[in-house]
């Protein structure tokens, strides 16, 4: 609050632009090369400590210091002296920066209170000549210094706005400002009618205000006065990290009270929720983006279309489609982001006109991408604000309170189908940083949340700019959020994008975290891919595949994906092409660009590698390889790292296809021999689909997968407009052939997109459509009707899964998997055994282990209304041999009952 007598601030900063420069500082550093270790010490990498030259820690309040090699330093306020020191002894702390290498390691003796007020200074570290000029200089990172002065800020209640009726509440944490204040605002385009300065708590760093009355549905943003290196003291106006919601394009904040019955949809109180899962491998997942749900659905309102209420629409094509997959045993839908993300225009964004034209033309393209940066699609994969949902997908983005109301409705739809709702969060990366408008963390702590490299420039390994939630701060900001939206929206899981960008620590904290929020497990998968700055765990233990064992968090297996597809993600040209994997030809059915050297010898590693999969991927499961040996996962080669590596079936995610790269289809109509039938290609498909339901572990499927979904060859559709990522829920298109794909991304592979998209006889048919529609429905049924295909232990998969094809001397085209289920408490039948044949041809296998045993058809093959019909008319059991013949392209389970 204001002193009694003090003149109130000036409102028209509030209204004014997204930064106002207060004194410019032209002459910073360029680079920030030192680090601080903690609140008393600094590392400067490759700088020594000779005794003819002293280190100096030079700052002034606006900026200004010039530290010119070979002349004494001018235009700062005061120096503090270093001196020699050790590391740390603190093993946090020495983890935390090994990777930063040896260099000088310095101290000063400041009291926390001086030293406070010196982090929100320009500062510039400077090793001197003992006559005072200037060796060299640079900036510093002051994360370190940062997490250790201000340790309390990470349990500090008040972040964000609280209304109540005894006053509203702000809080903003900003240790490096020198001012805060609060702009109010009526609506979401007024101008100001309030400023109000907050008071900064010394011992967290937090500036917070409360604020006479009630102020839910106003909205606000911060002025914060901060130094930014190379710009100056600035004077920022920024949105809250911790917004409960927005205004349209997130230019404003929303007060808001989530436990407000107001912003609660009819019946929410009182809305049923679907049961605990028992464990993480019973989940069974559709991925699907919020908008390709219902843009082109007619059963939906026209008002509805693209948005959170199209799932309220309970007799719409779509939900039909989503009702019927919960029936048949799926367990969760997971929604591509929708927290408020940066790359639609909330408040008008663009239809493009797309024309008709061949189905290998450029034409559509081009009007697609023509408008890309202004209409109304994207995946989402660049938040902007956490804690808020997207605009994009309510009714009214300008309204703050439509968007809460209206995501809960989504959510008790989708549970009042049986479906547990789970949300992709991108937490690894921001939108945008530094003083760019779309900035909010940065502008608000400049140099924190951010992951630096040497030179202190922001990493940008995932793409954009990489978080650091190795610092307290931003893993605070990363578990509040999840706890977010388990609390006050009902978020019954998590897929993380790439994970692995995290410690294990902060994953792990968060799991404790959302657990205790909902009253029971939440669960939680990402991508725990290794790559980066922090692979191999460069700063800290990752959330990645091979560092997560034992957490009961679960990773994307690429083992069997790269097995069964071929190749890998980034294969273009004529490798998209040749390299055929186990379900599309390798070695088997040659397409005309395979490449003549691959042979039995490698569809026997990629046969092994599907039953890697089918064993779910874990690290000591022991299987007969084709080499002869008896060997476990771990010590199976995949690409130079372990093929197994999970310790619990919960730990896997099996997959074959999600948004990212082309779908299965797209990907089979490049290494499919030419000439497949459509119907063949759909056979392909659905064996796909039966690898995932079989498999141990989490099974993952993209929403359309089971209509045959193409993108029309579009290997990264996030930014490709609704024509490309179409769905039809009457079954007649499946969109393959509809134009070439963007040209960014997919235009060196044209010469080979084009053919194939002009081959009318890739295109299937409607029945084709309801084949896979019904098969993924049937292979849910087979999943959910046998504990044995959700093992929940690394013993119990041991015990239970063997794989009698397999060993040297196995035919790799047909992997047959048998489970025991005596004595296993849901297992539903005594012993099952699945047979899954990739070949164009009927295979015949003895299995010795399976003579004499009465096998008959899975329920679900011999019901009359079973999707495929070879089971029942082709597939042939001698029992006296243990003699199998499977029918061509065809997955059989047999069971004991």
């Amino acid at each position: 609050m204001a002193m009694a007598g003090a003149a109130p601030p000036p409102l028209a900063d509030c209204d004014a632009g997204f930064q106002a420069v207060l004194a410019a500082d032209a002459h910073a550093p360029a680079q920030a090369r030192a680090l601080w270790l903690d609140r008393r010490t600094l590392l400067w990498p490759g700088a020594g400590n000779g005794p003819a030259h002293r280190y100096r820690l030079y700052h002034a309040p606006h900026g200004g210091i010039r530290a010119e090699p070979g002349r004494p330093v001018a235009g700062a306020t005061g120096a503090i002296a270093l001196h020699a020191a050790s590391f740390p002894a603190d093993a946090a702390v020495a983890r935390r920066f090994a990777h930063a290498g040896e260099g000088a390691i310095l101290s000063h003796a400041l009291d926390d209170g001086r030293l406070r007020e010196l982090l929100r200074q320009a500062l510039v570290l400077v090793r001197e000549d003992p006559a005072g000029r200037v060796l060299e200089a640079t900036a510093l990172q002051h994360a370190g210094a940062l997490d250790d002065l201000y340790a309390g800020a990470v349990d500090a209640p008040g972040l964000g706005a609280h209304p109540s009726a005894a006053g509203t509440a702000f809080g903003v944490w900003a240790p490096t400002a020198r001012a805060v204040s609060v702009c109010l605002y009526e609506d979401d385009r007024s101008p100001a009618t309030r400023r109000e300065p907050l008071r900064l708590d010394p011992a967290t760093g937090l500036w917070t205000s409360v604020l006479p009355g009630d102020l839910r549905g106003r909205y606000y943003t911060y002025l914060v006065d901060a130094y930014v290196r190379g710009v100056g003291l600035v004077r920022n106006r920024v949105t809250d990290p911790y917004a409960a919601s927005l205004g349209a394009d997130s230019r404003r904040s929303y007060v808001a009270d989530l436990d407000d019955p107001a912003l609660a949809p009819p019946g929410w109180d009182a809305a049923p929720r679907p049961a605990p899962l028992r464990a993480q491998a019973d989940m069974s997942i559709y991925e699907l983006h919020v908008r390709d749900f219902s843009i082109g659905d007619a059963s939906v309102p026209p008002a509805h279309r693209g948005k959170y209420l199209a799932f309220t629409d309970a007799r719409s094509a779509g939900m039909a489609h989503l009702r019927e997959l919960a029936r048949a045993g799926l367990t969760d839908l997971h929604l591509l982001p929708v927290y408020d993300f940066a790359s639609v225009p909330e408040a008008a964004c663009a239809t493009p006109q797309v024309p008709e034209a061949a189905a290998d033309s450029p034409a559509q393209q081009a009007a697609v991408m023509a408008q890309a940066a202004r209409d109304c699609f994207n995946w989402g994969y660049d938040p902007f604000h956490f804690n808020a949902p997207e605009g994009s997908y309510a009714s009214d983005p300008f309204d703050g309170a439509a968007r809460i109301r209206q995501f809960r409705a989504m959510v008790m739809a989708l549970h009042a189908l049986g479906l547990r709702v789970g949300m992709d969060v991108v937490y690894n990366h921001t939108y945008a940083a530094g003083q760019d408008e779309a900035s909010v963390l940065d502008r608000i702590v400049p140099g924190y949340y951010h992951r630096l490299d040497a030179a202190g420039n922001i990493e940008r390994s995932t793409c954009c700019e990489n978080t650091a939630t190795e610092h307290a701060m931003m893993a605070r900001l990363m578990i509040d959020s999840a706890e977010w939206w388990v609390r006050h929206y009902r978020i019954d899981s998590f897929r993380f994008d790439l994970m692995g960008q995290q410690p294990r620590a902060a994953m792990e904290a968060l799991q404790r975290r959302v657990d205790a929020a909902a009253g029971r497990r939440v669960q939680l998968i990402g991508e725990g891919w290794n790559f980066g700055e922090v692979a191999d765990g460069a700063r800290f233990v990752q959330a990645s595949q091979l560092s997560l064992a034992g957490s009961g968090i679960g990773t994307f297996s690429d083992r069997a994906r790269d097995a069964l597809r071929g190749g890998g993600p980034g294969d273009r040209g004529r490798d998209k092409v040749a390299r055929q994997g186990w379900l599309n030809g390798l070695a088997y059915a040659p397409n005309d660009a395979a490449d003549p050297a691959l042979g039995r010898a490698d569809l026997l590693r990629a046969a092994d590698l599907v039953r890697v999969g089918l064993a779910g991927t874990l690290r000591d499961y022991v299987l007969a390889t084709a080499d002869g040996t008896a060997r476990p996962l771990h010590a199976i080669d995949y690409n130079g790292q372990p093929a197994g590596y999970a310790a619990a079936p919960g730990e896997v995610v099996n997959y074959v296809e999600n948004h990212d790269n082309e779908t299965l289809y797209d990907l089979n109509a490049y290494r499919l021999p030419a000439g497949t039938p459509a119907a063949e290609r759909v056979r392909v498909q659905v064996l796909g689909m039966t690898t995932t339901a079989l498999s141990q572990g989490v099974a993952y499927f993209h929403a359309g997968v089971d209509t045959l979904r193409s993108k029309s060859m579009d290997r990264n559709s996030f930014d490709s407009g609704d024509w490309f990522n179409r769905m039809d829920w009457t079954y007649r298109d499946n969109f393959f052939g509809t134009g070439l794909p963007p040209a960014s991304g997919n235009g060196q592979d044209w010469p080979w997109i084009a053919p194939r998209l002009a081959d009318a006889s890739i295109k299937p048919a409607p029945a084709d459509i309801a084949f896979a529609r019904d098969a993924l429905r049937d292979l849910l049924r087979i999943r959910a009707s046998s504990s044995l295909f959700r093992l929940r232990s690394a013993e119990e998969v041991s015990a239970r899964l063997v794989f009698p094809n397999s060993g040297p001397a196995q035919n790799p085209l047909a992997i047959a998997g048998h489970l025991d289920g005596r004595g296993h408490p849901g297992a539903g039948f005594g012993q099952v055994l699945y047979l899954i044949n990739a070949a164009p041809q009927a295979q015949v296998l003895e299995l010795p282990s399976e003579r004499g045993k009465r096998y008959v058809l899975h329920p679900v093959h011999r019901a009359p209304g079973a999707a495929d019909h070879r089971p029942r008319e082709q597939a042939r059991f001698d029992s006296a041999r243990g003699r199998f013949t499977v029918p061509p392209r065809t997955a059989l389970v047999y069971v004991l009952e």
